[in-house]
C-alpha cells in the first residue's frame, strides 16, 4: 500500500497467523531501494514481502539496504534471510546489534538472569518457570546475523531519492530508532510510538537502569520535531504526533499515580504492586491474574520500569531485605 510518494507499507503476519501484523516500508530510491524492518522468519512474513513488493512492481533483489529501528523479531527476524536472498546491507543500531547473541544464540545466561530478576521482584515460585521461558519461543522465528552497518544518533541513511537521518530514541528497546525525512516531514517510528496502543517499556537485565526515564526522554525528543505523517511500526499511518506523544505521556502518569496509590498502604514488591494496579489488553481491561503469560511477565517489568523512574523522581525508595527487592513510598 502506497502511503506516500515512493514510500509502501507492507503487513507482515506473525507466525501461525497471529493478529498483530508488522508495519514493514519499502522506500524507493534512484540508488536502489531501502526496507525499513522486515518481519519474523517465517514462511508467512516472507510471502507477505514477497507479494507487497510485487504490488510496487519491485523484485527482492532491487533492495540494497534493510534498516532495523530494534532487535525484536517481528522487526529483525527476517533480515538474514533478506541477506542471503538479495545481499542487501543490514543497518541496525550498535547497541542493540550487541545484544544480537545475547538474545538469539547464547541465551541461556539471559534467561538466568530474568528469573533472578523476577524471583528478586517478587514472581512466586509456582510462577518462575513460565515467566522467565515465556518469550523462548520467539527465537525459532529470527535468523541472527550481524548487521553490516552499526548506526548512530544523527547517521543518514540515503538512496538518493530520500534521506533519512537516524534517531536514537531509547526506551522501548536500548538501541531503538526512529527514521526522520526532514525535507517530506515524515517520521518512521518502529515502536516508538504507535497510535492505537502505549508501547511496552519494561525492566530488564538487557534494559538499562531506567528504561522508562529513558524513554520519556525520547519522546520528549521528537516533540521538537515538525512532522506531519507517521509511519509506525504498527497500526495506522497517522499525523499530529504532538498529541499522540502527549497521549503516551498521559498514560504513563496514570500509572506512576495507580502505583502510588498501591504503595500507600505499605512496602511492596513489584510483582504486589502489578496485581493491584489496572492493565489493558486488545480487549479491554483485564485484571492481572487473567493475563496470559507473556503478557504477566511484561506486567511486571512495566511495573518495574515505573518504579525505576519513580525512584530517579525521588518519590520512591528501593529497600533490598531478605533477597527481595521491596518499594516504599517517599511521599
Amino acid at each position: 500500500m502506497r502511503v506516500l510518494d515512493g514510500v509502501h507499507q507492507i503487513k507482515s503476519p506473525g507466525p501461525g497467523g497471529a493478529s498483530w501484523p508488522t508495519n514493514v516500508y519499502l522506500i524507493e530510491g534512484g540508488d536502489g531501494h531501502i526496507l525499513v524492518d522486515c518481519g519474523w522468519d517465517s514462511q508467512e512474513s516472507l510471502w507477505a514481502l514477497q507479494e507487497g513488493l510485487k504490488a510496487t512492481f519491485v523484485k527482492l533483489r532491487d533492495i540494497k539496504k534493510v534498516v532495523i529501528t530494534h532487535i525484536h523479531p517481528d522487526h529483525y527476524g527476517l533480515s538474514g534471510k533478506i541477506k542471503q536472498i538479495c545481499g542487501a546491507q543490514v543497518a541496525m543500531h550498535r547497541i542493540d546489534a550487541g545484544f544480537i547473541s545475547t538474545r538469539y544464540k547464547d541465551f541461556a545466561d539471559l534467561v538466568e538472569k530474568t528469573e533472578q530478576l523476577l524471583r528478586q521482584n517478587g514472581v512466586p515460585p509456582n510462577e518462575l518457570p513460565e515467566l522467565k521461558e515465556a518469550s523462548l519461543w520467539m527465537n525459532k522465528y529470527v535468523t541472527p546475523d550481524s548487521p553490516d552497518v552499526m548506526l548512530e544518533d544523527g547517521d543518514t541513511i540515503s538512496n538518493d531519492s530520500f534521506r533519512l537521518e537516524v534517531l536514537w530514541t531509547p526506551g522501548h528497546s536500548p538501541g531503538h530508532i526512529c527514521l526522520y525525512e526532514k525535507q517530506r516531514k515524515f517520521m518512521i517510528t518502529g515502536d516508538h510510538v504507535l497510535y492505537e496502543t502505549t508501547p511496552h517499556v519494561g525492566f530488564n537485565p538487557l534494559s538499562g537502569d531506567n528504561p522508562l526515564g529513558d524513554y520519556v526522554a525520547s519522546l520528549e525528543r521528537l516533540e521538537r520535531l515538525k512532522v506531519y505523517f507517521v509511519l509506525p511500526g504498527h497500526g495506522p499511518v497517522f499525523n499530529a504526533l504532538g498529541l499522540r506523544t502527549d497521549k503516551i505521556l498521559e498514560h504513563h502518569e496514570h500509572r506512576k499515580r495507580a502505583i502510588m496509590k498501591s504503595l500507600h498502604d505499605g512496602m511492596k514488591s513489584a510483582y504486589a504492586i502489578a496485581q493491584e494496579i489496572p492493565w489493558m489488553t486488545d480487549k479491554g481491561g483485564t485484571a492481572f491474574r487473567d493475563l496470559q503469560v507473556w503478557d504477566r511477565r511484561m506486567a511486571v517489568t512495566e511495573t518495574i520500569a515505573h518504579l525505576k523512574l519513580l525512584v530517579a523522581e525521588n518519590r520512591v525508595a528501593n529497600v533490598d531485605m531478605d533477597s527481595s527487592s521491596l518499594y516504599i513510598a517517599k511521599e
